[in-house]
């Protein structure tokens, strides 16, 4: 396996301004170089604190979590946080001069053209999806080894999001680039991300390459019967008739149809479940 770009081990966040709530637990996982990762999760989960970790703009309160340095990384917050008051040439020189040494002024620019968005524009004045066209060229004009994303195309048009994925994820194929992205999207996520950290109830449930994930469990649906030895994920019976998302330990065997789940099955799968299976 390739060495990890992010590893975490008994990775614990607490804040005593939310009444003493531990935001993230006991947290463990290793993410490979070069992957896209999503971080999924209901609100309040932890993804936000993950990748706050992640970036180095949180201080761990048990455990570790190690990364590049913040010079080989680039963060996109929720909120877009960028200086009002410059104008669009003015807070990609800005790019500029904060990373002399990685700076890529093509990428940022072909980004910011593509909007189309004016030069002389305040980013006051922008719209969140042109925000956040800038703040994805600020980004990748870094040049990251590892670039974290939370929730990006929240406020992007359909077709602007379909854009800014294919040129997020022609740029980690080309530079070999991490990408970790939290979405609640879930079909931007199948067919864009390889790799899966699901956090629920403030821990990691799921952890893993997707597609193994997927090869791993089975829906099936058929009459009710006991469907030992195998882990039952989530399950419905409506009648006589039991539909089941099961963790196989073998072959399933027995009167049932068999078929393998999608992302978004398997994930909503999970999220029913107040403990979750972990794999």
């Amino acid at each position: 396996m390739t060495d990890p770009v992010i590893e975490a081990d008994g990775l614990g966040m607490h804040y005593r301004r939310r009444g003493g709530a531990w935001a993230l637990r006991d947290c463990a996982f290793a993410l490979p170089a070069g992957r896209v990762a999503a971080v999924v999760g209901p609100n309040g989960a932890g993804k936000s604190t993950l990748l706050g970790l992640a970036a180095g703009l949180l201080r761990p309160t048990a455990g570790r979590i190690t990364a590049p340095a913040r010079d080989r990384l680039a963060y996109v917050a929720q909120d877009k946080p960028l200086y009002g008051q410059l104008t669009v040439t003015e807070t990609l020189r800005l790019g500029h001069e904060l990373n002399p040494d990685r700076w890529d002024p093509a990428v940022a620019e072909s980004i910011v053209a593509a909007g189309p968005l004016a030069g002389n524009a305040r980013v006051r004045s922008l719209s969140g999806g042109q925000r956040t066209r800038l703040a994805l060229a600020l980004a990748l004009g870094k040049r990251p080894e590892l670039l974290l994303l939370d929730e990006p195309m929240a406020d992007l048009d359909p077709l602007a999001r379909r854009e800014l994925m294919g040129v997020l994820l022609a740029d980690a194929a080309e530079r070999g680039t991490t990408v970790v992205m939290s979405s609640h999207i879930l079909t931007e996520l199948e067919g864009a991300c390889d790799h899966l950290l699901l956090v629920q109830n403030g821990r990691i449930r799921l952890d893993g390459e997707i597609d193994d994930l997927l090869a791993a469990h089975t829906l099936v649906t058929g009459p009710v019967a006991d469907l030992s030895p195998h882990t039952v994920v989530d399950s419905r019976t409506t009648g006589r008739q039991l539909t089941a998302l099961v963790r196989r330990e073998g072959p399933v065997e027995g009167p049932w149809v068999t078929t393998k789940p999608s992302l978004e099955e398997l994930l909503l799968a999970h999220l029913r479940t107040t403990e979750g299976a972990s794999v």
